[in-house]
């Protein structure tokens, strides 16, 4: 319109109207959480990919702010290839995210530093939620631990398959798929029935006629029963302390890393660098939300 101001993208020289300035917090949501594309804020702004490009990047999110207090930890890593994943250290009782690291590999290490870094923070720890890592649960002396049941039915699945074949195994599987459906006892009372049941058959051995040396002949079924049989103690935490809240899977904190992942693929092509930055955005948000 006549005696309007008109501006000139200095990036590609289209001229836009005055009056639709660009307003930093606002370009980031529509990037972030709207999940909108360079060409749509672009075309939403009328100015060029290139700025829009630009002011993204100029644009620090705001840090959340979450006041210490008393949490329990839920904690995991995802990954985007081979050598790059976040680890992340959310809060149940809040559904915050309060502590994450970009880590190459997923150390016992990390787990423990990042629940010392907490503390130092000024977090009481109440108890803690995690993946069958070996060892992982004895990083944490004194307090209460939960691994993952969720976890735990995928390991048992992994080494005798969804559809085993022999019976030892099909009722190791009916039993485990009911681990996160029942209670300490009654799980328990089946697992030390099936154990008494095929203990013989678990120690069959089978020698290489070539070597002389012999080894278990049902490998990935020993496999499977060592590991529920290690993880035992841990996987009903919530049971025995049920007035605690604490849950018997990560599941939340796995579908958070879901969410995160559907919007880091609208924005395929991305450098690291502006990665990390929707990333920190993506769990500073949280952090600072309110339940």
């Amino acid at each position: 319109m006549k005696g309007d101001q008109r501006y000139r993208c200095w990036a590609c020289g289209k001229q836009f109207l005055g009056g639709n300035r660009i307003d930093a917090a606002e370009l980031w949501r529509g990037y972030s959480e709207l999940k909108q594309t360079y060409a749509q804020l672009a075309e939403r702004y009328g100015c060029s990919s290139r700025t829009i490009k630009r002011k993204l990047d100029a644009y620090t999110p705001p840090k959340g702010i979450s006041s210490p207090g008393k949490v329990i930890v839920l904690m995991d890593t995802t990954y985007w290839g081979r050598k790059y994943g976040v680890m992340l250290f959310k809060d149940e009782l809040t559904d915050r995210d309060l502590l994450w690291y970009f880590v190459k590999n997923e150390t016992n290490a990390l787990y423990a530093n990042g629940i010392a870094e907490l503390e130092s923070l000024g977090y009481e720890v109440l108890a803690v939620v995690c993946d069958g890592r070996k060892g992982l649960s004895k990083m944490f002396p004194g307090k209460k631990v939960q691994l993952c049941q969720f976890h735990q039915q995928k390991t048992v699945r992994k080494y005798i398959t969804k559809h085993p074949k022999t019976q030892a195994a099909v009722e190791l599987k009916r039993i485990v798929d009911m681990l996160t459906e029942t209670d300490r006892e009654s799980f328990e009372g089946m697992f030390w029935d099936w154990c008494e049941k095929w203990n013989d058959y678990l120690q069959e051995r089978t020698t290489d006629p070539e070597t002389g040396k012999s080894h278990y002949t049902h490998k990935k079924l020993r496999s499977a029963y060592l590991s529920l049989r290690r993880n035992l103690p841990l996987l009903f935490t919530w049971y025995d302390n049920i007035g605690m809240g604490i849950p018997n899977t990560t599941n939340r904190i796995d579908g958070h890393f879901s969410q995160l992942k559907r919007m880091l693929r609208n924005h395929n092509g991305m450098n690291r660098k502006r990665r990390d930055k929707l990333v920190v955005g993506f769990f500073e948000a949280s952090k600072g939300k309110s339940r």
